[in-house]
């Protein structure tokens, strides 16, 4: 085993096949969060926009966190397939769609105390923290189909039926982008439209979700399998992958947080022009993620097949394919900002100072697509406790402690800074981590081969 990739990969039609619906469902969450701001940013009142910039916070921990749902049943699932156990392929989306329902109905039940608590942390003026209620309440409501929608969107991309996920895609941003018209600009119902309108177009998503699922299973062996969902050993290895996974993004999650939340205390026109940036990189790294959640399959696939010779190709396609829409997204925003501004604010004092800070996209989004493809080749090797402690590693050496000079120095480039220092960390530390993989697949490999019998 080496680092070197063999002379053919005939695995590139079918990664760019994945990557290319995996990357367009990926976008639904900041193309919903883009649509929002898109509208608000054009109302005459700036609170509106602020507001929601505001109660994102909130849906980042509420939805992006609990994406580990989407990434470790992608993971288990890519591994089932690869065994060519259908068993164990349903069981990984009964089991996590089980997880992802029970979560999304305590969060509807708690939305009240969570809103609270959420905005009591939150700095933000009276009226923004209003506006931002109104957001948070309309958009609760979809919680229950948003982590559903997480977890199909990993069972079906583990088992390559794109096609599901396209759908589910397309007609859940369609349909946020008509509902947002008519509910901010015809009823003027404002953030709590903007808010409404979200969840409702994750359940239509979802409503394709589970059609297609009517259609793809066999009931009979559906039946059968409900005997083993509760089985100790599975459910063992299933919960320690899904917490790794999930400290990985709520670490995520919090170090953008905090960020946005030290923004605020620069005040509005700074949580305002940094709300708009984020919205630019966040949608560069879903996007980016869509080729981290081809990476997981295809590794889960590859690795449960024995064909390691295969892994290091794939995650060297994944980062040279990450990279370029990473300079792209980065790239058009640092040459043309009134323009890219222009389609999500008419505030020309926004967009005049965020344009100052655009410079800061490059390093960021370069270094993210790095370390994104580096966690998609490990949670597609199951290695979730690996991926946890280079998050963790990243965030209290390379985000803390710039995050606390920034606040100190009430300095946003430092705090831009600081969300650099991260993702280069992270990227460091899973690299180092590379080789021990490597190593680990050749020992198999040689185990393997001397347990074979002599021809």
């Amino acid at each position: 085993m080496t680092l070197t990739p063999p002379g053919r990969y005939d695995f590139l039609p079918r990664f760019y096949r994945l990557s290319a619906v995996s990357m367009l469902s990926n976008m639904m969450v900041p193309l919903a969060g883009l649509v929002d701001t898109a509208f608000l940013g054009h109302l005459a009142d700036i609170r509106h926009l602020a507001g929601v910039v505001l109660a994102s916070i909130l849906f980042d921990y509420l939805y992006r966190v609990l994406k580990f749902l989407r990434s470790s049943t992608n993971a288990i699932t890519a591994q089932a397939v690869g065994k060519n156990d259908q068993q164990a392929v349903l069981l990984a989306g009964l089991r996590s769609g089980l997880v992802a329902l029970g979560i999304g109905l305590v969060i509807l039940l708690l939305q009240y105390p969570l809103q609270k608590v959420g905005f009591a942390i939150l700095s933000g003026a009276s009226e923004v923290e209003a506006s931002g209620s109104e957001y948070f309440y309309g958009r609760i409501w979809g919680a229950p189909a948003v982590l559903l929608n997480f977890v199909l969107f990993g069972w079906f991309l583990g088992r390559e039926m794109n096609w599901v996920v396209l759908l589910m895609s397309l007609l859940g941003n369609g349909s946020n982008v008509v509902l947002d018209y008519l509910m901010i600009f015809k009823w003027g119902w404002a953030s709590a439209g903007a808010g409404i309108a979200t969840a409702v177009s994750q359940y239509l998503a979802l409503l394709v979700g589970l059609i297609a699922i009517a259609f793809s299973i066999d009931w009979d062996k559906l039946r059968y399998v409900i005997g083993n969902l509760f089985d100790r050993a599975a459910l063992r290895e299933t919960v320690a992958l899904k917490g790794n996974i999930l400290i990985r993004f709520l670490v995520l999650i919090s170090t953008y947080a905090i960020f946005t939340n030290l923004s605020s205390t620069m005040g509005t026109t700074t949580l305002a022009q940094n709300g708009l940036l984020l919205q630019i990189a966040l949608l560069s790294q879903f996007t980016i993620q869509g080729v981290g959640m081809t990476t997981q399959t295809l590794i889960g696939n590859f690795k449960s097949k024995g064909v390691n010779d295969q892994l290091i190709p794939v995650l060297i396609l994944s980062v040279l394919t990450a990279l370029p829409i990473a300079l792209g997204f980065a790239g058009a925003t640092i040459l043309f900002p009134e323009q890219v501004f222009g389609l999500l604010t008419n505030h020309a004092d926004v967009n005049a100072s965020a344009a100052s800070y655009t410079l800061w996209l490059l390093p960021l989004l370069e270094l993210t697509a790095v370390a994104f493809m580096f966690e998609g080749y490990f949670i597609g090797l199951k290695k979730g406790e690996t991926l946890r402690n280079a998050v963790l590693i990243a965030f209290g050496v390379g985000f803390v402690p710039l995050a606390a000079i920034a606040w100190h120095l009430h300095s946003n480039h430092i705090l831009w800074l600081s969300l650099v220092s991260y993702m280069l960390l992270l990227a460091i530390v899973l690299g180092w981590q590379l080789p021990a993989t490597l190593r680990q697949a050749s020992s198999k490999e040689a185990v393997q081969t001397a347990l074979e019998p002599n021809s």
